[in-house]
């Protein structure tokens, strides 16, 4: 148990003593105490008879990337897994053993007596089917993000979680991360001051990054059930490209936004406590991944978020190019009256400068084009009215944490999935707030494909100007 504890957040903040790895600036500031309080709890231990026996639905990059992780958290166990690719079923027995149950139909998995859970990691099309009727038949669900293809599906997901009470966490596991946890300390202490503006960027630069998967040798109709597959989406003849690459196709994917917009959205609706957008605009083009696919490859969305009890009203863009020849990269700005915070992949850099309102005169100012008297006049008149001589700048202040090496955000979010399977605690990411970050990026979708701006109600989750 003590090596899969070393990855957890919880034996990090441990381990560094509530300093919180915060370099070039003072810790007392936004000090390291509330961060350490609100995350720091004390491991429960199982006995080796309390397993959670898991199954993995989809064993694709994500499908096989949960199960490894969620085989390092202790008290767990790999029962069955389910794809409609053999091949990915023998290589499941390859890696997991060959007492593992394989299948292409996930109804017998659902079946089993001896599955407590299951990773729902298929094509986005599947995801709202396949939770439902994994909750139906008892079972607590961890469903890759999106958590849905289509908006309304949401509503179906949340209806039968909230009627069967099992635990359904959302698979967008950046908020499980410590970065996360203090950007949302950091501003929770008002560490930017008002924020009035999100910059949100995700940028790829190879084939990879843009969907173009490998499609094996043997791919056919034969080692793929490809009527299962297309499921409800339009019937087309069999098509490995389409199979292996999906996400590239709005029959079974969300493109750019359900892909990587709603990573973007979840991490701010998690650091500023928000429901949501209430206007999304989005643009784009297909620029250069011209391989048959009917999504584009560079999209840029604009969402007005509304003032709240946590939030002043500001605005989010969101930026995701496959077409990056500079190498790529993500970080979320967000700009407030006396500060901005920039997340990266595995830090938070916080710089701090309040806005003064006293205005000032010189530089850029059309002070210097007064006459030299005028000028005389002008600084005699500006300390009588304010009381002081002009305001000097002064460099900003800045601080940075670092999330220790070796941390494992999914990691922690399985653990966070599996706390709730056992004690029936609230998971960090439950369908609610799982819709109300695919939601708007779905909208974004329909924004873009519409030409249109898409009003948004974050309260109920649903799109007002249909």
């Amino acid at each position: 148990m003590s090596d899969h504890k070393s990855h957890s957040r919880r034996a990090f903040i441990r381990k560094l003593g509530g300093t919180t790895a915060l370099v070039a600036g003072a810790t007392t500031a936004f000090g390291a105490n509330s961060f350490k309080e609100e995350i720091l709890q004390q491991p429960k231990r199982f006995s080796p008879n309390d397993k959670i026996r898991i199954a993995g639905i989809g064993m694709g990059i994500m499908g096989f990337g949960d199960v490894k992780t969620a085989l390092q958290v202790p008290g767990t166990e790999l029962v069955a897994v389910c794809d409609l690719y053999d091949g990915r079923l023998t290589r499941s027995k390859e890696i997991f053993g060959k007492s593992v149950f394989t299948t292409r139909d996930y109804q017998q998995i659902l079946n089993r007596k001896d599955i407590d859970a299951v990773i729902v990691a298929t094509t986005d099309h599947w995801h709202d089917r396949i939770s439902i009727d994994a909750m139906n038949k008892g079972k607590a669900v961890y469903c890759e993000k999106p958590m849905v293809h289509q908006i309304a599906e949401g509503h179906a997901v949340i209806a039968a979680q909230q009627k069967t009470k099992k635990p359904l966490q959302v698979g967008s596991q950046r908020i499980s991360s410590l970065t996360h946890a203090k950007a949302r300390e950091f501003y929770r202490a008002g560490a930017i001051g008002e924020l009035n503006m999100v910059e949100a960027v995700m940028d790829r630069s190879d084939a990879n990054g843009a969907w173009q998967y490998s499609i094996p040798p043997d791919a056919s109709p034969k080692t793929i059930d490809w009527d299962r597959f297309i499921g409800d989406a339009p019937k087309v003849p069999f098509d490995p490209v389409r199979f292996f690459r999906w996400r590239n196709y709005r029959d079974y994917g969300t493109g750019v936004p359900g892909d990587l917009f709603v990573h973007l959205i979840t991490g701010l609706h998690y650091i500023v406590d928000s429901k949501g957008p209430i206007r999304i605009f989005s643009s784009g083009q297909l620029a250069f991944w011209k391989d048959g696919r009917d999504v584009p490859d560079v999209v840029v969305a604009i969402f007005d978020y509304p003032k709240t009890e946590t939030h002043p009203a500001f605005q989010m863009t969101l930026r995701v190019n496959f077409v990056d020849g500079g190498g790529g990269g993500s970080h979320t700005r967000m700009i407030g009256s006396e500060g901005v915070m920039e997340l990266g992949w595995s830090d938070v850099k916080l710089k701090r400068n309040k806005i003064s309102t006293t205005p000032t005169y010189g530089g850029w100012d059309s002070f210097e084009t007064f006459p030299e008297a005028v000028q005389k006049e002008f600084v005699r008149n500006y300390q009588t009215k304010y009381g002081m001589e002009m305001p000097k700048r002064t460099a900003p202040r800045e601080e940075v944490y670092k999330e220790p090496q070796g941390f494992n955000d999914r990691y922690e979010h399985f653990v966070n999935f599996f706390d709730a399977v056992r004690t029936g605690k609230p998971v960090i990411e439950d369908p609610a707030f799982g819709l109300r970050a695919a939601g708007p990026a779905l909208a974004s979708n329909m924004s873009y494909f519409e030409k249109k701006i898409i009003n948004w109600d974050p309260e109920n989750m649903k799109v007002t100007n249909m």
